[in-house]
């Protein structure tokens, strides 16, 4: 397959759009504008990628785009006229696939963000001499590969730091945990202790645990961990809400939040706190057991699909599904042994029959189905099984999505196109990978790893997302690694495996228009066009013109969603 399919598969997307739109086909003289955004360089992100000078707003829709003398026609009386003086505006971010209520508590605990391992014992040091009784010291962001030497850590390190009181440091991955003594005597985690299903105790050479575990063995010190307050999932939403509008995102994906925090985003959406648009995918969080897994996804299935909420500001359409862990972690399944661990494969979360299960399931119930899958052995088992149940309960507009997809096999890549599953992929990781990608995987199966290319060229999409907080949210520097393959250090100064860049075009259409279609909502958001909402940002530089070296320091000027200035710069 080739590109043809692509711009054939966008210019269905737009004409299915299309359709929303007679309805939103306003006159000048017939209706006057609420705002009016004139003389500025707008994307539309249209099929056509069409370049604009103004658009009109009207109740939070576009109802004109063109020319400022235009759209000087529907400004009125009342009408906010806002001259952009040359500025470029562009569609609304729309992250992709990004962990929301994470995010938002992160801010409130030890940011490890690939922090020197000594800044982060320094912290964790006087965080602990702060803690009251019964606190645990909390944080969530470091990666051993930025250390020399590039070693997991263990816990003696915290213990000299924090010998009485409970640590938990969650890797930058969210697949690894690195902890005390204390926590492991909390949670009754000794040498005897058995390694669970989908997870495992990295141990020294007596076999004894050194403090760090990865996925299912995570739950031993998760499950004794106090649990957030309602008041505090409350605080920790709209914090993240914050984070987000300052980057220029006015949609997300949210990758899997359970019942307590959905209906708390109900509560903050009917209060009006809320103004960001969120596609929640439904999840039982945790790591839960399989026969816990299917049981609490049944209750979601029974509960229906939930769209169009508090004005499209939220819907409940899809169900996440982990299937492995993650390459730092060395816990990516793989169908061969890691190249930098002989005898291991990482940790398949799931059997065969059990993702068949969840994923039957969910389908006849209307849901999308989202599954976690990074290793090329748990992106062959869901594409197995997605076909399986395709077979069986066909459904031509399923998008059906993979979330990573990272590391792949030759057959395996096109199949995503034939069976219209969506490879949802954050550009960022191959660029924070690269240090240690393929001394994990080999030289052999890197070709086939992080391939946005080959996956455009096989003739799908590629909805792009940060995943933070595994990664920083700035889109920026995502957007960077779309289109350069490079660091926010701008390394390497060729591109990482250069031959799978992005265009600047399809980068932003990876950011808008995709994600979009990938949670069921192109018809309402995604590009700059009549009848859509009236989501877009200004920011303080030609995206599509300026230096590749320049995109990481774009600036986000304003952020409007349905027309309202949410974020406004103040530097």
């Amino acid at each position: 397959m080739s590109m043809c399919r692509v711009k054939k598969f966008l210019a269905l997307l737009f004409s299915i759009s299309a359709l929303t739109f007679i309805s939103f086909d306003a006159n000048a003289g017939d209706i006057t504008a609420d705002s009016v955004w004139k003389n500025g360089k707008i994307y539309t992100a249209d099929e056509k990628f069409s370049v604009v000078q103004a658009i009109a707003v009207k109740d939070g829709r576009i109802i004109y785009t063109g020319t400022s003398e235009g759209a000087d026609a529907y400004a009125g009386s009342g009408t906010a006229v806002n001259d952009l003086g040359g500025m470029t505006v562009i569609p609304g971010l729309n992250d992709a696939h990004l962990h929301y209520l994470s995010l938002g508590i992160g801010k409130l605990q030890i940011n490890a963000h690939w922090r020197p391992k000594e800044e982060i014992l320094n912290a964790v040091k006087e965080a602990a001499a702060k803690a009251r009784p019964g606190e645990w010291v909390l944080g969530r962001g470091w990666n051993q590969e930025v250390w020399d030497p590039a070693e997991f850590p263990t816990k003696e390190e915290l213990d000299a730091v924090a010998p009485d009181v409970p640590v938990s440091l969650v890797r930058t991955c969210g697949h690894m945990t690195w902890v005390n003594s204390k926590a492991m005597e909390l949670a009754g985690v000794s040498k005897d202790t058995p390694d669970p299903v989908g997870g495992e105790f990295i141990r020294d050479e007596n076999g004894v645990p050194i403090g760090v575990m990865t996925d299912h063995a995570q739950e031993y010190i998760n499950k004794i961990i106090p649990k957030t307050s309602p008041a505090q999932e409350r605080d920790a939403l709209i914090e993240a809400q914050r984070e987000l509008v300052k980057f220029g995102i006015t949609s997300a994906s949210d990758a899997g939040s359970n019942q307590r925090t959905i209906d708390i985003l109900k509560e903050l959406y009917t209060e009006d706190a809320l103004k960001i648009r969120l596609d929640v995918m439904a999840r039982v969080t945790g790591r839960p057991s399989a026969e816990e897994l299917i049981s609490g996804a049944g209750a979601f299935f029974a509960k229906g699909i939930q769209t169009g909420l508090f004005n499209d500001r939220m819907q409940v359409r899809s169900y996440k599904i982990s299937l492995d862990g993650s390459l730092g972690a060395r816990s990516a399944w793989m169908l061969s042994d890691y190249s930098d661990r002989p005898g291991h494969k990482g940790n398949g979360q799931l059997t065969d029959d059990e993702l068949y299960q969840l994923v039957l399931d969910g389908h006849k119930s209307g849901f999308q189905l989202n599954s976690h899958a990074i290793g090329d052995a748990a992106n062959r088992q869901v594409l197995d099984v997605y076909q399986r149940v395709l077979t069986e309960y066909p459904n031509f507009n399923h998008r059906f999505r993979v979330e990573h997809a990272q590391i792949l096999t030759a057959e395996d890549l096109v199949r995503f196109s034939s069976l219209g599953v969506l490879p949802s992929m954050q550009t960022v990781h191959a660029t924070s990978d690269m240090n240690m990608a393929e001394e994990r995987i080999g030289p052999k199966r890197i070709k086939f790893a992080y391939a946005w290319r080959q996956l455009l060229n096989s003739g799908t999409i590629i909805p792009n997302g940060t995943d933070a907080p595994v990664e920083l949210l700035d889109p920026w520097i995502n957007l960077l690694a779309a289109v350069a393959r490079r660091n926010s250090d701008l390394q390497p100064e060729d591109g990482w495996y250069p031959a799978e860049k992005l265009t600047r075009e399809e980068a932003l259409r990876s950011y808008t228009i995709w994600p979009a279609y990938a949670s069921f909502e192109e018809s309402k958001k995604g590009s700059l066009e009549n009848g859509k909402l009236a989501d877009f940002i200004v920011i303080d530089r030609d995206y599509m013109n300026c230096p590749d070296s320049e995109i990481k320091d774009i600036k986000v000027l304003k952020t409007i969603i349905a027309g309202e200035s949410i974020y406004e710069i103040t530097e």
